[in-house]
Formats: structure tokens, sequence, C-alpha cells
């Protein structure tokens, strides 16, 4: 495959981010921060992290911002945060991500917007790079609940592969702040070096990545990934800083930022419509009729 074209007019680029992972009184990230800079949020579905109120907070600032939601699926480990790697049956897993699916759809249609794309997380992004099994009941559990739905993915991965068989819309992925092996799959979590925290660097492979679609690998080797979309995690010490770091690097080098979904624009939420704004004022939800 040949690198990006960084001089082709118009070249754009989606940055996306894992948010809503507080739960409760536990607060994981700076979402409103993160919002006004990506074009995407992966939106945790409860099964590894965040809360229904957490959930609809950042869905409604992702309306209000014009940002694509993702549903970010996981395996059921809320006390692993689903970085563990399970042995579910293929039966279970095909369920939990339909509920998932289910869950976020409801949610995101009672904040006024809807959900555009899937992201797998964690440990399920990285079982399903390479496992068939565990791939085709995600991808069966997509096509089951909205064949319009993308699957996010890692290049080259086994469940965009998949996917793709299914006949659903793929795009591909790079990680600006995570360490690759020579095979085009990230380093472990443990491995030392395997998030890069330096926000100058974080910029400099953003930037490679969206102008030339490649990265250099822990060995030196350059793999051509040829993105879609990049991800900036919210989760890393300093994520905020690092996601200005890389957004002010994009926008000097020319390079848009925008969503891959089409048509992310507010939808009318029942039974929740936008209250008008008082003169001088901001917008306010309207109270629920059950609260």
């Amino acid at each position: 495959m040949g690198t990006v074209d960084s001089t082709a007019p118009g070249r754009s680029i989606d940055l996306n981010s894992d948010l809503a992972e507080s739960f409760g009184r536990w607060t994981l990230g700076d979402d409103d921060a993160m919002l006004a800079l990506v074009s995407s949020a992966n939106v945790a579905c409860g099964f590894h992290a965040g809360d229904p109120l957490t959930i609809l907070a950042a869905l409604r600032t992702a309306r209000d911002r014009g940002v694509a939601v993702g549903a970010h699926v996981a395996y059921r480990d809320l006390a692993g945060f689903g970085r563990r790697d399970l042995d579910a049956s293929p039966d279970e897993l095909y369920g939990d991500v339909v509920y998932q699916l289910g869950a976020l759809a409801g949610l995101a249609r009672a904040a006024g917007t809807r959900v555009h794309y899937v992201k797998p997380h964690g440990a399920l992004y990285n079982r399903i790079a390479r496992d068939p099994v565990h791939a085709g009941a995600v991808v069966a559990a997509v096509a089951d609940v909205d064949r319009d739905l993308p699957v996010l993915g890692l290049p080259g991965s086994v469940v965009l592969d998949v996917a793709a068989e299914a006949g659903l819309t793929t795009w591909r992925e790079a990680f600006a702040d995570r360490a690759y092996r020579p095979d085009g799959t990230l380093a472990s979590r443990r491995d030392p070096g395997a998030v890069v925290h330096d926000p100058d660097e974080v910029a400099a492979r953003a930037l490679r990545m969206a102008t030339e679609g490649t990265v250099v690998a822990v060995d030196g080797t350059v793999l051509d990934l040829r993105p879609d979309s990049l991800c900036l995690h919210s989760d890393t010490p300093g994520a905020v800083q690092l996601a200005t770091a890389v957004r002010a690097a994009l926008d000097r080098a020319g390079v848009r930022v925008a969503p891959l979904a089409d048509g992310v624009a507010p939808v009318q939420a029942p039974g929740a419509a936008r209250a008008a704004a008082p003169a001088g004022g901001e917008p306010s939800e309207v109270t629920p009729s059950w609260q």
C-alpha cells in the first residue's frame, strides 16, 4: 500500500477518544475538555465503565458540539476496566454486544443524538484483531442491530476483514499515544514505553499518521497504516494536553479535523426537547416529566 498524499487538497482526519468512563463518584478523564478537541466520541456502554448519568452527560455535550458518537462496547468487566481478556462464549459475547448497543442507542435518542459507529474497547479490541470467533460474534451483533453502523478497528485486523465480508462499512484507526509492534499490533501496556506521554512526540506522530499514513514501530520498522481516524486516550495522564498539542499540529499543517460519520447533527429527543434560551443566557435541558 502507498502512503497518503499530504499535498492532497482538503485533507482531513477524524480524531476520536474514549469517553464517559467515569462511574458514580469515581471520575476518570475530562470529557468536557476532550469533547472540545475531538470529532468522534467512543462512549462507554456500561460494561467496562460509565453509568447512565455519565453517559447521558457525554452524549448531550457531543450533540451540542457536533461530535459523532461511537458505541464503545466491551467485555463485561467493570472491575478490570475491560482490559482483561475474558473467555466468553460466542453466544455470550454476541448477547453482551447487542445489549450494549441497545442501551447506548436508547440513551443517545433520549439525549437528542444517535450512535454513528462501533469501536470495541480494550481487551475485546485486541482480541478481535486476531480471533475470528470473537470477531464474528461482535460483527454478527452489530449487523443484527444496525447494518448501517461502521466498525472502527486496527488496520489489518481480523474484525475488519470479517466486518467487510459481512457487508459492513469498516474504518481504519491508528493510535497517536501508543507504541506499535512490528506486526502492526499495539505494544502491551505492561511494556516500557507502550504509552507515549510527551506532547510534542504525540503531536508529531499524529501529524505523520494523518499526512503520510505511517508510524515507526518499536524496532524501527515503518508501518503503513493509512488511518481514517486517530485515537487519543482520555485516561492517559495529561490527555487534554496531548489532545491540544495534536489539534494544534494538525491545524498548523492545514489538516481538517472532522468526523467520518455522515449527518452528525442533533435529532429531536422525545420528551426532552431543548428549552428556549432566556435573553442573554444559555439553553437549558427541560426537566423530564418524571422528575
